[in-house]
């Protein structure tokens, strides 16, 4: 009868706890990596992710020559920052740059200002981006281009909830709505 009834309060305790979370991008809540970037802005300072914990953050990783996917991922966070209405406000958009080479403070400051002025660039020597690379598993290589070169690079968002839990991923497929939508439930999660 005990374990009846443990089991019993069991399935009522299960039954009222609220159902999880839909969200549109790849749930990757609990990894072990994605947890530390340190980084320089474009006036030098060096920031990290815990600097931003009471936001939500959407951190992509690209360059600023980019043809394409950098510049359409930029757009599309500028927009769920807009689709956001009031909430917009607590969303920080980090841009981190592959190609430090190339990539100045001033460009890449000119460079997400375009998107949105509260938009984010960070940059690192060679070393310092390889390695934030590697925290995020993202990959990145140099490819020759005639007399110059690009950079082929993965596509993923990362999101991070406002307790600076790395929470979500999203793929470049997804649109402004679906990335508005993931940030309000998790803006309306509390921690």
């Amino acid at each position: 009868m005990a374990k009846f009834l443990a089991l019993l309060v069991f399935l009522v305790l299960a039954a009222c706890q609220p159902q999880g979370a839909r969200f549109h991008g790849t749930d990757v809540t609990g990894v072990a990596w994605g947890r530390e970037l340190q980084l320089a802005d474009p006036e030098g300072r060096v920031r990290t992710l815990a600097e931003f914990r009471g936001k939500a953050v959407l951190l992509f990783f690209g360059f600023v020559h980019c043809p394409d996917v950098c510049p359409t991922a930029l757009a599309r966070a500028a927009e769920a920052k807009r689709l956001l209405g009031a909430d917009g406000a607590r969303l920080q958009v980090i841009f981190v740059t592959l190609d430090p080479e190339r990539d100045s403070a001033e460009l890449l400051r000119e460079y997400t200002a375009a998107f949105d002025p509260e938009f984010l660039a960070l940059r690192g020597s060679a070393e310092e981006t390889r390695r934030a690379a590697q925290e995020f598993r993202v990959f990145y290589e140099k490819v020759p281009t005639g007399s110059s070169y690009t950079v082929n690079h993965s596509t993923t968002t990362y999101v991070f909830d406002p307790a600076g839990r790395l929470r979500l991923a999203h793929s470049h497929a997804l649109g402004a709505e679906q990335v508005a939508a993931d940030l309000r439930l998790l803006l309306a999660q509390r921690y």
